[in-house]
This record gives C-alpha cells, sequence and structure tokens, in this order.
C-alpha cells in the first residue's frame, strides 16, 4: 500500500496530490507524527508547527498505554519534529551535503574567529584560511570576499604588476593555441621512465608504491622531468599502456610537452603535478577501492593528477578575478584557473604527436574527458567546505546504515569519491615526511606570501592543519579505514613539529598592553 501512495505519480496530501519526492518525504514524515499520536494515545507539546493539515485523528485506544512505552512514544515524536525542522528549513534547490557544507563553514567561521584572536598573526593567518578554502555562501554574510590589497599576492609592495600583466598576457595567448610544441626527440627504444634519468634514480622511483617518496630528488635525476618519468612509471607499473595499447613514444611527447607548459613558480609547477599524481596512485591502492574503479577511470583520475595545474601563473583564483585578469573574464570567474588547466591540457592531445588516447572509442573518450574534468574543477580551493561536506555525509550516511563496505555503482557516487581523492592528493604536503613537508611549506609561502616572517608561516601550517587538512584526512581515513591511519599519524607528528616552534607570545601582548 504504501509503494503504491508514494509511486511514480505521487499520493494525496489532504487535498493536495504531492508529486515531488521531496515534498513527499515531508508528507511522508507528517502522517507518520499524527499516526504515531494517534496510536500512542499522546498529547503533542509543541507550538502547532508540525500539526498535520489534515483533520485530527482522534486516538485508536481509549486504554492508557505502560508508562515505559508513553516514554517511548514521547522521545520518537522529539526525533521526528527535530527531523521536519530540519527539513522544513532546507531551501529546495540545495543538496544534502549542502546542509552539511553551510553548516561546517559557520562552524569553521567560529573556529577561526577564536583563533584570530590566540596570537599576533591570528586575523591575517584566519583570513587567509577563509578566503582561500571557502566559496562565498550567498545566505552567509559573515564571509568576506577577498578584495585587492588583502591576503596573499595582492600587496603592491610586495608583487610587481608587471608581472601580473606579464602572467595576463601569457595565459591569454595560450588560450587559443599552447605553445609550439616540442617535436619527439627519442627515436628507438624509450629509456625505461620515458626519459633518461641517472642510475640512482631507480631507487626512488621504487618507492612510488609508497605515501612520500622524494619527489625533489627524483626530479633531480631525471634531469628537471619528475612529471614525465614518474607519470609514465605510474602507467607502466598499473598496466594501463598495455590494456589500452597506448603508444609509448606519442604518450611520452604529450608528458614532455604538458610539463613544458608548467611554469616556473616556486610551488604550482611540474614538480608539484608529479607529487599530486603520485599521490592519487597511492590513494587509489586502497584496499577498500581495489575493486572499485575501472582502468579508464584510474588512467584519468591519475592524467588528472598531472595536468591538474598546468600554465598555473602563480596567482590566485581571488587575484585574478579582482583584477579584472583576461582568464578571468574568459571564464566567468569560475573556477577561472582549473578552467584554464584543463583547457591546456586537452588543446595539447589535439596534436597528432601527442594524442595518446588516439587507441580509445569515441564513447571511451567522452567518458575520459568527463572524469577530467570533474576531478580537476574540484582543485579549486575555494570548494574545500563542499568537497568534505560531500564525503561527511558519504562517511556518515554509511555508519547510520551499518554498512562498512563502499558500495559505489552509479557514477555521481564513483566521481564524489575521485573528486574527494585529488582534493586530498592536491592538499598532501602536511602528511608527507617532515623534511618534505618543509620544503613544500617553504615553497608555497614563497610564491603567495613572498615574505619571511617566521611566526606567520608556523601559525599558517598549524591552523591549515587544525582546520583544513585534519578534518579532510580524518574523513578519509574513515572511509577507507584502517589504511590511511599512517597518513593521519605523520599529520599529527608534522603539526607537533610546527607547533613547537611558534614563540610564546608575553601575557601583556595578548592582553594588549605595553611591555
Amino acid at each position: 500500500m504504501l509503494r503504491r501512495k508514494l509511486g511514480h505519480v505521487g499520493f494525496r496530501h489532504g487535498d493536495d496530490l504531492i508529486v515531488t519526492p521531496f515534498a513527499q518525504l515531508l508528507a511522508s514524515l507528517r502522517n507518520v507524527r499524527a499516526n504515531l499520536i494517534s496510536i500512542a494515545n499522546i498529547q503533542s507539546s509543541d507550538d502547532g508547527r508540525h500539526a498535520n493539515r489534515m483533520a485530527k485523528r482522534p486516538p485508536l485506544h481509549s486504554t492508557p498505554l505502560p508508562e515505559n512505552v508513553v516514554a517511548c512514544a514521547h522521545e520518537t515524536l522529539e526525533e521526528l519534529d527535530w527531523c521536519l525542522d530540519q527539513l522544513e528549513t532546507i531551501q529546495t534547490h540545495r543538496s544534502v551535503s549542502e546542509m552539511a557544507s553551510s553548516k561546517f563553514r559557520k562552524m569553521l567561521n567560529k573556529e577561526l574567529s577564536h583563533f584570530a584572536e590566540s596570537s599576533k598573526s591570528g586575523t591575517q593567518v584566519s583570513k587567509f584560511l577563509i578566503t582561500t578554502y571557502m566559496d562565498k555562501d550567498e545566505d552567509d554574510p559573515s564571509v568576506e570576499v577577498e578584495m585587492p590589497g588583502e591576503g596573499p599576492s595582492t600587496s603592491s609592495s610586495q608583487l610587481s604588476m608587471g608581472l601580473l600583466k606579464k602572467a595576463q598576457t601569457a595565459a591569454m595567448n595560450r588560450i587559443s593555441g599552447v605553445k609550439k610544441l616540442r617535436a619527439p626527440s627519442h627515436e628507438g627504444h624509450l629509456p625505461e621512465y620515458g626519459v633518461p634519468c641517472a642510475k640512482e634514480v631507480s631507487v626512488y622511483m621504487q618507492q612510488l608504491n609508497e605515501w612520500g617518496p622524494d619527489v625533489f630528488k627524483i626530479d633531480e635525476l631525471s634531469r628537471n622531468h619528475a612529471l614525465t618519468a614518474i607519470t609514465y612509471a605510474l602507467f607502466r607499473e598499473r598496466g594501463l599502456i598495455k590494456a589500452f595499447e597506448i603508444p609509448s613514444s606519442v604518450f611520452v611527447t604529450y608528458l614532455l610537452n604538458l610539463e613544458h607548459h608548467y611554469r616556473a613558480n616556486p610551488y604550482h609547477n611540474h614538480i608539484h603535478a608529479a607529487d599530486v599524481a603520485q599521490s592519487m596512485h597511492v590513494l587509489l591502492t586502497s584496499p577498500v577501492l581495489t575493486e572499485v574503479f575501472s582502468d579508464l577511470e584510474v588512467m584519468a583520475a591519475i592524467f588528472a593528477g598531472a595536468i591538474h595545474d598546468v600554465d598555473h601563473p602563480g596567482f590566485t583564483n581571488q587575484y585574478l578575478i579582482n583584477s579584472n585578469n583576461e582568464l578571468a573574464i574568459m571564464y566567468n570567474d569560475e573556477s577561472v584557473l582549473e578552467q584554464h588547466h584543463l583547457a591546456v591540457a586537452f588543446k595539447l592531445l589535439q596534436d597528432s604527436n601527442c594524442d595518446f588516447l588516439c587507441t580509445l572509442s569515441k564513447k571511451q573518450r567522452l567518458q575520459f574527458r568527463k572524469i577530467v574534468i570533474d576531478m580537476v574543477l574540484a582543485t579549486d580551493m575555494s570548494k574545500h567546505m563542499s568537497l568534505l561536506a560531500d564525503l561527511k555525509t558519504m562517511v556518515e550516511a554509511k555508519k547510520v546504515a551499518g554498512n562498512n563496505v563502499v558500495v559505489l555503482d552509479k557514477y555521481n557516487d564513483k566521481i564524489q569519491v575521485l573528486q574527494s581523492m585529488i582534493h586530498l592528493a592536491d592538499l598532501s604536503n602536511p602528511t608527507k615526511p617532515i623534511d618534505l613537508y618543509r620544503q613544500w611549506n617553504s615553497r608555497i609561502l614563497e610564491e603567495y606570501w613572498r615574505q619571511g616572517d617566521r611566526e606567520k608561516e608556523l601559525g599558517i601550517e598549524v591552523g591549515f592543519i587544525d582546520y583544513i587538512v585534519h578534518p579532510l584526512y580524518e574523513t578519509w581515513a574513515d572511509l577507507v579505514y584502517p589504511d590511511a591511519q599512517n597518513i593521519l599519524d605523520q599529520l599529527e607528528e608534522n603539526r607537533e613539529w610546527y607547533q613547537s616552534r611558534i614563540p610564546e607570545e608575553p601575557d601583556t601582548a595578548r592582553s594588549g598592553t605595553n611591555s
């Protein structure tokens, strides 16, 4: 009977025919509430907010129920009322994960407001975290958008406008046509890692299945071709070249041209891309996920890691938008850099010397392209709270359902995990061995802050771990439990390393009095 009532056509709620799933859910819960009151013969203590609009139902019996049954009924009624409160305040154009995202955003704002008061640099650090990792919630006026002259990469005293204009012009030149492609330079048998490398590189390449190999050393030993060497090695390791009959020489030509299009930024460069691709490889090997993704999905995921920052100008999305940069105009202020990275990467594939996907069917190419686009767009750091909310919702729903198995049958479920995965890989620096983490940290500070404030550096890292990285990796660890515990342990160790080096402020400084 219930299945008929909740069929494709709809069901009656009073005089109304309810056809939309969300409204059906609300109406069904209201009916459940009314039935509970009638069956248990209890009085509703609310103010009528959840009273059913249909005629009040008489009690089904007059015999008093045992006290424990009545108590259970009242407790159930309270839970139903709470559920209705939550559901009735949802804006119908928002998804379930957006509810979690909004909640997390408010929680983070509250936490960071306390953090801002904890030290001299707290305010600036908090502002950096909010403007970088939180998208603007139209219903939350407390979140401010970074304006020119605020935050990293925006102070005219630290940046040359000439540098920005140069980056702006170069970027526009590369949208309609990428830089002149380099012709294949390899003839005959390819080197083991696609490019000539020193013999010692094999020691480090054997660590590609581990979390945190020394990509800087690999870059040095591969003559500044870490991205080509690592990505080629990962494709071979996973049997992707054989599975899709990829022409090895064409693939290497593509990788070398891709690497050539990464700029010489301190942080957003080809080494970072290699690190993200390798991190994706390790995350994909989690025992919980080994049978989940197809070879095509795995290939797209590693490829997305390799291309995700190509031609990055070294400035944030928000800065490009605020400075009226040509890229922001081109992409209508929406995930500006990420759309540009995708455009450059796929433009390279149009050259026959670089089209290593030439053996794929049209359907496979379209699937590959869709996965890559969806993943790279998820590397927009302002989407952090949404990605965390999506992942947290999935993990908690699995817990509530009592299901410890990750079942990803639909594309939306799979891409949600892959988007979380590339976001994890992109934010993986604090989870790597401390010597590597410190190198990455100094590079990103050089690129974005361009100043040597040691206290600010230390404060940023602790706040970054506490409010951004740890919640994300903790949620991931719940999904793939117990596989990621070693990553969490390293993250905590790194956090303590930075925390121990923050100089303690005298009480007078905290109280605002002069010493």
